[in-house]
Order: structure tokens, then sequence, then C-alpha cells
């Protein structure tokens, strides 16, 4: 069966970046001059997806509204005769199917995955988490879909960590079956760099099979009270088996100041109005 609907939980507070994010979503802070999260929906539209389910809470509108029809900017574009905005916005609102689902109350990513049960049904459905941005040449997601359809199992996204960044990830234990797949045996949340069973990282990223969503809503809270993603993959992993997909591309976690900053830089990189000019200032600067 054809992935055909991602979820994107969207509805952290986004501590991290306050005090910013006490009025703007997380979510829609710039990469250069794209909302993190416009990344995020033009990979899975290039990845095959139809629908996207924002999660979100209150305050989150702006982002619905990002994605949605502004006829009194879009008529005075036209006016202006600014054609190119023009269609950089109105490609917005074209993209693809976004619907959104309130989640009332933050009870962790489990219980934000499981808000959109009647709309995935039966289905395999991906997740991606909308701070998590991925620069590929083929589309992470993409890449995730090829080796759905070959395994027919659920699939994590991971990547290689240093040692001492291991405590701060879910790390998988496996076996190489293919250049870039892994066959789980289990995965373990944050273990120390000491007891860690390797050093590939969950990122975020998930294709799921509907049957996670039976296991959220029985499986007990976890840590603060919260219904936790990760302890629903380890009980489908043993009822459904599992694969780790190694992916190609960078990584950088858009919800961490440090990599936001690092993803600003890279895709400033990539346009050849600000290049040279970015180069020649990093060239020059000095503490």
């Amino acid at each position: 069966m054809k992935i055909k609907k991602a979820i994107i939980p969207a509805a952290g507070y986004g501590t991290r970046f306050l005090p910013v994010t006490k009025a703007v979503p997380k979510e829609l802070l710039p990469i250069v001059d794209k909302p993190m999260i416009q990344y995020i929906v033009e990979e899975a539209k290039l990845s095959g997806i139809e629908l996207v389910i924002l999660i979100v809470n209150h305050g989150k509108e702006a982002i619905e509204d990002h994605f949605d029809i502004n006829y009194e900017l879009e008529d005075t574009l036209r006016k202006k005769g600014s054609n190119g905005l023009l269609g950089l916005i109105e490609g917005l609102s074209d993209m693809i199917k976004i619907v959104s689902i309130r989640q009332k109350k933050a009870l962790g990513l489990g219980h934000a995955v499981l808000q959109a049960k009647h709309l995935i049904g039966d289905e395999p459905f991906a997740v991606i988490l909308g701070d998590d941005i991925i620069d590929a040449q083929r589309p992470c997601l993409q890449q995730m879909v090829e080796v759905y359809e070959r395994y027919q199992k659920p699939i994590i996204a991971v990547q290689q960590v240093a040692r001492e960044d291991i405590s701060r990830y879910g790390i998988i234990k496996g076996t190489q079956a293919d250049d870039r797949v892994y066959l789980l045996d289990d995965v373990v949340e944050k273990p120390s760099p000491e007891t860690a069973p390797s050093d590939l990282a969950i990122i975020g990223r998930y294709i799921l099979t509907p049957e996670i969503f039976d296991i959220l809503e029985n499986i007990p809270t976890g840590a603060g009270g919260e219904i936790q993603l990760t302890d629903g993959l380890k009980v489908l992993l043993k009822h459904n088996g599992m694969i780790g997909y190694r992916f190609e591309g960078e990584r950088y976690d858009g919800g961490d100041k440090l990599g936001f900053l690092l993803a600003n830089i890279a895709y400033a990189m990539k346009r050849p109005e600000i290049k040279d000019k970015l180069v020649d200032y990093l060239k020059g600067y000095t503490r």
C-alpha cells in the first residue's frame, strides 16, 4: 500500500527559542526566507504524500495561515506586477492538501500522533517532525518510502552520532541487512555512551503502520506523564518487526539554536545572490 498521508506534529511550545516563540510558532522561524515547516511540507510533497495532517495547539493558527490563500496580499502583488513573489505565495496554497487537528493538551509525541487516528484509517503513514531539516539530493522521506515498499515493515530514520551525543537520543539495536538498512531488535531511549547498543540515533522521520494507534491508546504513560512515541515503537517492533534506515543527506536540528543557525548558513550557501558575500563575511569574522 502506498504512503499517501503524513502527520506533522507542531504543537510544542518552542521554549528553547524564547522569547521569539512567545508570539511566533517555532515551525515558522525562517531558514533564509522560508519557514522550517515549509521545507518539511515540500519534502512530503516530493515523496508522494497527498495529505498532510498538522497537529497544532492554541497559538499555532499562523502555521495554517501560511499555507492558506491571502487574497489581499496576492491582489497587491498582482497590481504591482510582482509576479515572481506572487508565484511563491500562490504555490503555497496549491502545494498539497493540508488539514489541522488541535491537540488540546500537550501529552507527548505519541499522544500527538494519536490525534490523527481517524484521518489515517487502516493505511501506513509517515510522521515528520516539524523542526528536523534534512538536506538531501533525494528527499529523506522518499528514500524511506522506497525502503518500505521493499520490506513492508515500519521504518525509522537513523543517523550516526558522536559518542558524546548518544545520551540525547533514542538509539537502535539491530543487525545490518543492507548498505543502509538495519533489522531492529530494540530501541533504547537516551542511554549512556557506555551502555548504548550502537551509535545510530533515531531522527524525526518515521513510516508507521496503523497498529501503532491501538498500542498508543493502551500503553502506560511514560516520562513526564506523557504518551511517548518511543514506548509505542518498542511494542510495534515486537509485533511487526521494524527497520532502521540510515538516510542519505545532512540533518539539521532546527529545534536547537546552533542547529538552526547552521541550517541557515548551509541553505544560504545554495543561494547565488547570497553565497559570495556570506563567504567573505565568514572569512573575515574574528571572535
